[in-house]
């Protein structure tokens, strides 16, 4: 079994994982990055690119319930559950119908409140640093919609948010014809959020930081981390490269973080997967100046240095089911009717991708185990992108022992039960030699 000689390995090669290995490499960790496959060719390649700070309204709603039927009975709806799957999502569509509760839901707006508000100037903050400011876009984003009475639900969800921290500007049909043109006279209205923005290339910020961290000290190793287990003095990794034995871990493996966790350290997280679709569209670089979503259609189009991108849609099928690119194909009729002009598909490329979803729509971002050596960032579900520089910023105090200023009980594991004792850890506790 190799020995380690790192501060910190991390698991998960996506934004997440990449993102907090270059933020505790810049901060003099020595970290060990370990994916399986290419650097940021998972979720994370095909994300909307929205710094989604709106979000803050869960998953978790009547609504879904309300649509249950219609999900099981049309496989190009926005929202789709594939009927040979629902026995086994069947125990996590119950935690999340518990998570419909007006407490459950006040608690989880409450969390993603208090991680998007403090997620653009993460990312501003980070960026700077890096050096990589002109791939993040601040001019906002519009939610459209196609009729009056959408047009008044539009009003009464601004007053929901209102209520939550979130600013919006309604914006008339006129309004919205002077700041994006060409759009469709069917579209009588949007909210205009100011303090969002998006990434002009996903990958490339992937990439980007990737190559900055290598440049900084951390080290990459290709391979498949199939289990291990929490010991008293570390961590014993089985990779596919051999055993490797590691003085703290840092899960951060997206959609198949919930089976290495229960490997490492024996706890089940209640996590499946909300499979997302994009279609690439190359011809169409400068259709929007900024990204749009439609409340009626459920999906976002964000303007990119590759093209224009047609993002959305929710799909729980599992992480193996083969794609069914009719979604993310369909995107272009809905697109199409928001334009007065069709859009120019040619050379367009479809996508899917597995995004790691919690019944309560809140992430894990926690360390657990002996000592506290297992530490977690997972389940961002569809705002992994949004979240991923904050998440960066709590994993480095929770590693340095340094609290960064927010509290983080709404995303510590325990919420989803007791832990075993030797999991449970005073969070301001600084780990032995974890002090730089």
């Amino acid at each position: 079994m190799q020995e380690l000689n790192h501060d910190l390995v991390v698991i998960g090669g996506g934004i997440i994982g990449v993102t907090c290995a270059w933020q505790l490499t810049q901060a003099g960790y020595r970290v060990l990055l370990l994916e399986k496959n290419e650097i940021g060719q998972g979720a994370s390649f095909g994300n909307a690119g929205h710094i989604a700070t709106e979000q803050v309204l869960p998953l978790a709603s009547p609504a879904v319930l309300q649509q249950l039927p219609r999900m099981l009975l049309d496989p190009l709806g926005p929202l789709r559950l594939d009927w040979r799957y629902l026995p086994r999502i069947a125990p996590w569509l119950l935690k999340l119908v518990a998570n419909m509760r007006p407490e459950a839901q006040r608690n989880s707006s409450a969390g993603l409140r208090l991680l998007n508000e403090a997620s653009l100037s993460a990312w501003q903050q980070l960026l700077q640093q890096a050096g990589l400011n002109r791939l993040l876009k601040e001019d906002g984003s519009l939610l459209v919609c196609e009729s009056e009475s959408a047009f008044a639900e539009l009003q009464r969800h601004a007053q929901v948010l209102g209520k939550l921290g979130i600013s919006s500007d309604p914006w008339s049909a006129h309004t919205l014809r002077r700041q994006v043109g060409g759009l469709s006279p069917a579209v009588s209205g949007g909210l205009f959020f100011p303090a969002t923005g998006h990434v002009t290339d996903p990958y490339q910020l992937v990439a980007q930081l990737f190559v900055q961290a290598q440049a900084a000290g951390m080290e990459r190793q290709q391979a498949d981390v199939h289990g291990g287990r929490c010991l008293d003095n570390g961590i014993e990794l089985n990779t596919s490269k051999g055993k490797l034995f590691a003085k703290r871990v840092l899960v951060a493996a997206g959609a198949w973080s919930a089976p290495l966790v229960r490997e490492l350290a024996g706890i089940k997280i209640p996590m499946d997967t909300e499979r997302g679709y994009h279609l690439m569209l190359p011809a169409e670089p400068g259709r929007l100046p900024m990204a749009v979503s439609s409340l009626e259609r459920k999906f976002i189009m964000t303007p990119m240095t590759g093209g224009l991108r047609l993002a959305g849609t929710v799909e729980f099928a599992g992480l193996h089911k083969t794609p069914d690119y009719r979604r993310a194909w369909g995107l272009v009729h809905h697109a199409d009717a928001l334009f007065e002009r069709q859009l120019d598909t040619q050379g367009a490329t479809p996508w899917m991708g597995c995004r790691p979803s919690l019944p309560d729509s809140l992430p894990v971002i926690d360390r657990v185990g002996p000592q506290g050596r297992l530490l977690l960032a997972l389940g961002h579900h569809h705002l992994g992108l949004t979240q991923a520089a904050v998440t960066a910023q709590l994993i480095l105090g929770l590693l340095s022992g340094k609290p960064s200023g927010l509290d983080i009980a709404p995303f510590r594991l325990a919420r989803f039960g007791q832990l075993p004792p030797s999991h449970t850890l005073n969070h301001s506790v600084c780990l032995p030699g974890s002090e730089m």
